[in-house]
């Protein structure tokens, strides 16, 4: 199997690539067209901010590959924001496979801290992305801002109000949480997406 993560200004891709291995697959990280759209999975992973980002995807033309993929693809972390439709962070216009906008965590209590940073659960799981896994299961979290529960929820998590920790269009699925720092949950989610 050809498993290929984007390459483009993000951090965070060592872990995915580690995972990966982790599970016997040895992934190929590019920003090359024809070995994107040829691999049999993309993963679309990373930290970073939405702006910035977006303008190096534009730069490279890499945004009109990743939506011109056609195999199954998994955004993570900014890699779900990005796939949004737009970002509040820096105004940001984004890919649009998700019809839902990113917006900022805005805190009514002292407990609630963005950005949120640790483990959470998901719940109200709706893809074979969790298939194995129980109602509630806790994963690791590094956000300030989410998508709203929108038609593509796949999953929710509770902070400071409930929000779509994951989403699935067509062949697009993605989850705000990273899997890679998830423990055995995170592999069995990272697993069940190399068998689709």
């Amino acid at each position: 199997m050809q498993v290929a993560i984007v390459k483009y200004n993000a951090g965070n891709i060592r872990s995915v690539l580690n995972a990966l291995h982790r599970c016997g697959v040895e992934a190929v990280l590019t920003d090359d067209v024809e070995t994107l759209m040829s691999a049999d999975k993309v993963i679309f992973p990373g930290q970073g901010e939405a702006r910035t980002t977006m303008t190096y995807l534009r730069q490279h033309r890499l945004d009109e590959v990743i939506l011109g993929l056609r195999q199954p693809v998994l955004g993570i972390c900014i890699g779900m924001q990005l796939l949004c439709r737009h970002s509040e962070e820096e105004d940001t216009d984004c890919l649009g496979v998700f019809d839902v906008d990113v917006v900022k965590f805005r805190p009514t209590r002292h407990e609630d801290k963005v950005p949120q940073m640790g483990w959470n659960t998901i719940g109200d799981l709706k893809s074979d992305l969790f298939k194995g896994l129980s109602k509630e299961e806790f994963v690791y979290f590094v956000h300030s801002f989410y998508a709203p529960l929108c038609d593509d929820t796949i999953a929710t998590t509770n902070y400071v109000q409930p929000y779509s920790s994951a989403l699935h269009r067509d062949n697009f699925y993605a989850t705000q949480f990273h899997p890679e720092k998830s423990g055995a949950v995170g592999e069995r989610i990272i697993r069940n997406f190399l068998e689709m």
